[in-house]
């Protein structure tokens, strides 16, 4: 695997202050939010498709989507759980494999299978409802692997943070340019996944970056500890990397 599967490092982290100011909404049956640029600022036909980690749609992931709406990107932040999000810090013996296998009643499972659908869902509705003809994805943790999976779906340009799941073969897949996030300290995305990675990715023969950020673990372009002046950074400079990759590359 270019990554390796998620665990507890997935689900914790700080909820981050601040009035998230896009919009609920629902596309098909699925929960998610839009986030609309000024139409004075706005690229014309494009738009972010973002796929978050296991928390979902929540506070931190509404203020990031913001912040690319405020860079000029239409963004979308779909719902991949079927209303079953992972509470952020959950309680003592929480079962996150369980949890993905089967959801939180035992009949909602968190797949590949069920995943799959609710990404070609979005990418769907963006093309058919807001004319998008250039599409970037973002993927942060669990979101990564179909950032990585839907290339052939119209997601052109990818960006991922602390991926997790993501098998070799998808990230081979990915045809495009494609732009990774990595914290030094990381198990799911470990050095030796690092560095398999760049061969990957310099074999596709497409333009790559993989950028390391010190002093953080796995999480923290989401859900860092902003208090910390070095998360805060990193943090910060993980966006920067997202947006002037698609400035870049989907433009």
């Amino acid at each position: 695997m270019a990554s390796n599967p998620p665990g507890q490092c997935c689900t914790v982290g700080v909820k981050h202050d601040g009035t998230s100011t896009g919009a609920d909404i629902k596309v098909g049956k699925h929960d998610a939010y839009l986030a609309t640029p000024d139409p004075a600022k706005a690229h014309k036909d494009t738009a972010i498709l973002y796929l978050p980690d296991v928390i979902g749609i929540w506070q931190n992931s509404k203020l990031i989507a913001d912040q690319f709406a405020a860079n000029g990107y239409l963004t979308l932040v779909i719902d991949l759980f079927n209303g079953d999000p992972v509470t952020l810090n959950p309680p003592k013996g929480f079962e996150l494999f369980a949890w993905l296998e089967k959801g939180t009643n035992g009949d909602s499972p968190h797949t590949k299978e069920y995943v799959d659908p609710i990404v070609v869902d979005a990418i769907k509705w963006l093309q058919t409802e807001k004319g998008v003809k250039k599409l970037g994805a973002v993927g942060y943790c669990f979101g990564a692997k179909y950032v990585a999976r839907h290339f052939e779906d119209g997601i052109s340009v990818g960006y991922v943070a602390h991926p997790s799941f993501v098998d070799e073969d998808e990230l081979r897949g990915f045809k495009g340019p494609f732009s990774i996030a990595a914290a030094e300290t990381d198990r799911i995305f470990p050095s030796e996944k690092r560095h398999r990675s760049e061969e990957i990715l310099k074999e596709g023969g497409h333009p790559y970056q993989i950028n390391l950020y010190s002093g953080v673990s796995h999480g923290f372009s989401v859900r860092a500890d902003i208090t910390n002046k070095v998360e805060k950074f990193a943090k910060e400079q993980a966006f920067f990397q997202a947006v002037q990759w698609f400035d870049n590359f989907l433009l």
